[in-house]
């Protein structure tokens, strides 16, 4: 396996160091015979270790959003591919929107969930510079977009549940995607995805951004990693287009009501999943498995339902979005 450097952010740096620091320490004490410590030295050490814990615990619980943003945008965070590998038990990835393109940036396929077969469908980002220049980012193409509508048809025709995986930071918005169409494949996405039959999760594992995101994001549950993002359009793009001035990222993250807590409270996300101190990166593997039953839990209620009343709480839920009352004074 290629090892990737992985750039550490600004805020963890001082910790990270520390904990290096720590480990260091705990070498010594615990492999070297010519010195004898003290207990209070060793109690003092294991005192340390407890509060850098309490630390991260506190810093991460009180994150900004800009802060959640650059956490998900880190390369050793879990991809699509790296959750359908470790949730299902079987699957096989299919290729092609049957109009000549095979866009990188989406993968999809069919897998096996606790023995119900699914249809996944899921941003993918690279893993290095070079895998990112194939996945173009995680940006996908109007291809990658046509070849979700052929699978989500697939599933809707053999009655197969769909489950999506979000983490774009937007469609791909060259001028040769524009001329493929696509807003129009986007749009396509949008209208199947409200009349579809079967059951449809969305979960929201990185960066889900603007429209590409949303190509892929109508379902009856809209699940959130806890650090994750879900956004209009990034902080970088708010703040240039309203102050013509990206120093004023901060300011937009705060005011786009990005991150799981918020959305949560609007309404945009049904519910959110807990990630471990230092985000899905430090222990995907726990990750993987709270995901898994709460995909499992969300299919089995939603596979109770008449296919009827899916459509219409699905409908119902994507019509709440934005609804607030006036009142007059």
């Amino acid at each position: 396996m290629v090892s990737r450097k992985v750039l550490t952010l600004n805020f963890l740096k001082p910790v990270l160091e520390f904990e290096s620091q720590l480990k260091q320490l705990d070498t010594i004490l615990s492999s070297s015979n010519q010195f004898s410590f003290s207990d209070l030295i060793k109690k003092e050490v294991k005192q340390l270790k407890l509060d850098i814990n309490n630390l991260k615990f506190n810093m991460f619980k009180s994150l900004t959003p800009l802060q959640r943003l650059h956490l998900v945008r880190q390369a050793d965070r879990p991809t699509t591919l790296d959750y359908i590998s470790n949730i299902m038990k079987e699957w096989v990835e299919l290729h092609g929107d049957r109009g000549g393109t095979d866009d990188s940036a989406i993968v999809s396929g069919l897998a096996s969930l606790n023995s119900t077969t699914v249809v996944f469908i899921g941003h993918q980002r690279g893993k290095d510079t070079k895998d990112n220049v194939v996945r173009n980012f995680g940006m996908a193409s109007p291809g990658g977009y046509r070849k979700a509508f052929r699978l989500m048809n697939h599933a809707n025709r053999f009655n197969f549940p769909i489950l999506t995986f979000i983490d774009t930071p937007g469609a791909w918005a060259g001028i040769e995607a524009e001329e493929l169409g696509q807003g129009e494949a986007i749009a396509v996405n949008l209208k199947a995805m409200f009349s579809f039959d079967v059951p449809i999760i969305c979960t929201v594992i990185g960066e889900g951004g603007s429209g590409g995101a949303l190509g892929i994001g109508v379902g009856d549950i809209v699940l959130m990693l806890e650090h994750a993002v879900y956004t209009v359009a990034t902080p970088e793009a708010c703040a240039a287009i309203l102050w013509k001035d990206s120093t004023k990222s901060p300011i937009a993250a705060e005011s786009l009501k990005i991150t799981s807590p918020d959305l949560k409270l609007l309404g945009v996300v049904d519910d959110i999943i807990k990630e471990p101190i230092g985000g899905s990166q430090s222990n995907p593997i726990q990750v993987f498995e709270d995901l898994k039953t709460k995909l499992i839990l969300e299919l089995r209620n939603l596979l109770s339902l008449s296919n009827e009343d899916r459509k219409i709480m699905r409908y119902n839920k994507f019509r709440k979005i934005g609804e607030f009352h006036e009142f007059s004074l």
